[in-house]
C-alpha cells in the first residue's frame, strides 16, 4: 500500500474529499521538521489542517496555512 493510498483510504473513512496536496504537506512537515524538530511535523500538520478547516476548508485555504508555516519554519531556523 502505497502513502497515496493511505491517504485515500483516510479520506473515505473520515468523509472527507482528498482536495489537497499531499506533496505540499510532505514538503512543509519536512521543513519543519528540520528547522523547528522532528516531533514538530506532526503537530504542526494537525494545526495547518485545523486552521485550513477554520478559514473555510477549501484546497487555497490550505494552500495558504501551508504557505504561511513553510515561511514561518524558514525563519525559525535562521
Amino acid at each position: 500500500m502505497s502513502l497515496q493510498d493511505w491517504s485515500d483510504t483516510v479520506c473515505a473513512e473520515l468523509g472527507i474529499e482528498p482536495d489537497f496536496d499531499l506533496d505540499a504537506i510532505l514538503e512543509a512537515a519536512r521543513d519543519v521538521a528540520h528547522a523547528v524538530e522532528r516531533p514538530a511535523a506532526p503537530l504542526t500538520a494537525f494545526l495547518v489542517g485545523y486552521a485550513a478547516a477554520k478559514a473555510g476548508g477549501s484546497a487555497d485555504d490550505l494552500d495558504q496555512a501551508l504557505d504561511q508555516v513553510t515561511a514561518l519554519a524558514a525563519r525559525w531556523e535562521a
